[in-house]
Order: structure tokens, then C-alpha cells, then sequence
């Protein structure tokens, strides 16, 4: 399989090779759907916590004798029914990480990827680099390229280009270290430099 290599100006200048078992399967999406679900478990903290009736302080008396007043029967001022009592069902702090394997984390990477190669919202580009971080010659590099939510993946931290990206609010830069399922997926399509899509191939095949 090929695609088209451009120039920051929107020209294709190359072509390159991309290989099947990476770009040409088949999506696998229950899959796909299983990762970005435990990825998005797993950025949760878990620290959320609320009181029981046995932690909030006080209501150790009880408010009145069992029988004879002709009111409902209570034990404590701090059950969940009265004002200042605990929480029914408290949340408390806890682990919401969901683990998936190696195998699956990678079939799910190569199914989104076919699928942009496959709804051509797939681009590479010869390269892209900045002598300082210009906002205003990303923006141009985009509208040549006619892309709009666009996640930007390079094979290495560059700065100039990952600040140049960080202003603007529908693109986000990523190397290929750092890919993951979620964000291929939140973006509409994805431009990668030839230095990264060589790594991506090295790395995933």
C-alpha cells in the first residue's frame, strides 16, 4: 500500500510505503472500545470521599426514647435522613484502573490506524520543523494541508513545533512514544511527519 507524501505547503513531493499488517487490517472495534474504555478508567484518581454516619462527629445521644412520643424511632442525629448526618453509600477512595494487555493495546493501535489510512484521514508529511515556536506558521501548514482537528505525531520531542501546536485549541502534538488509542481516535485526522511514520512501522510491525 502507498500514500502520498506532502510538503508543508499542501504538495505531494514523495510517495511512501505503508505496510498491510499495520495500515490494511481490518478494525477491530470491540477492541478499540475496550482500551480507550479502560485508558479513560484509568485516568480517574479515585480520591473522591464523603462520611458515613459511623465518621461524621457527634450524634452519639440518642435523640429520644424508642416508644411513646408518637414520632418515628431514631438511633443517631447522624443517619442519613437529618440535616448534618452522614452519607448513604459514602464514595470512597479507590483504585478504577483496568488493565488490558500488550496484544490488545497494540491490536487497537494498528485497527485506528487502518481506519484513518481507510477514511483518508491519514496524512504524511516530509517534514516540519521550526526555527522558533510559530503559532502562526502552524496554523498556515494546516490550512494548506486543509486540516482541522489534527493531531500532530512526530518521532521526537521538538520543541519549536510542540509549541507552535500548543495554542492552537483543535490540534494537539504527540510523538510516537506517546500515541494512544483515545487521542487517535478524539482527533478527525492525523498528520505525521516521514521520520515518525518510519518509527510508527519499526515499532508496531
Amino acid at each position: 500500500m502507498k500514500a502520498d507524501v506532502l510538503n508543508i505547503k499542501g504538495e505531494v513531493v514523495d510517495a511512501a510505503e505503508l505496510k498491510d499488517d499495520i495500515f490494511g487490517i481490518e478494525p477491530n472495534e470491540a477492541v478499540v472500545h475496550q482500551v480507550v474504555k479502560a485508558w479513560l478508567a484509568n485516568q480517574r484518581q479515585g480520591t473522591q470521599s464523603a462520611k458515613t454516619r459511623a465518621e461524621v462527629s457527634g450524634g452519639g445521644k440518642k435523640p429520644w426514647r424508642q416508644k411513646g412520643t408518637g414520632r418515628a424511632r431514631v438511633g443517631s442525629s447522624r443517619n442519613p435522613v437529618w440535616r448534618h448526618g452522614g452519607v448513604a453509600f459514602a464514595p470512597k477512595p479507590r483504585d478504577y484502573t483496568q488493565s488490558v494487555n500488550k496484544k490488545m493495546r497494540r491490536l487497537a493501535m494498528k485497527s485506528v490506524f487502518s481506519a484513518k489510512v481507510k477514511d483518508n484521514e491519514f496524512f504524511i508529511v516530509d517534514q516540519l520543523s521550526f526555527s522558533e515556536p510559530k503559532t502562526k506558521e502552524m496554523i498556515s501548514v494546516l490550512n494548506n494541508l486543509k486540516l482541522k482537528k489534527t493531531l500532530v505525531v512526530l518521532e521526537n520531542n521538538d520543541r519549536n513545533v510542540i509549541k507552535s501546536v500548543s495554542n492552537i485549541p483543535t490540534a494537539k502534538c504527540s510523538t510516537v512514544g506517546t500515541l494512544n488509542t483515545y487521542e487517535m481516535l478524539k482527533y478527525d485526522s492525523m498528520l505525521v511527519t516521514k521520520a515518525a511514520l518510519e518509527k510508527i512501522q519499526e515499532v508496531y510491525s
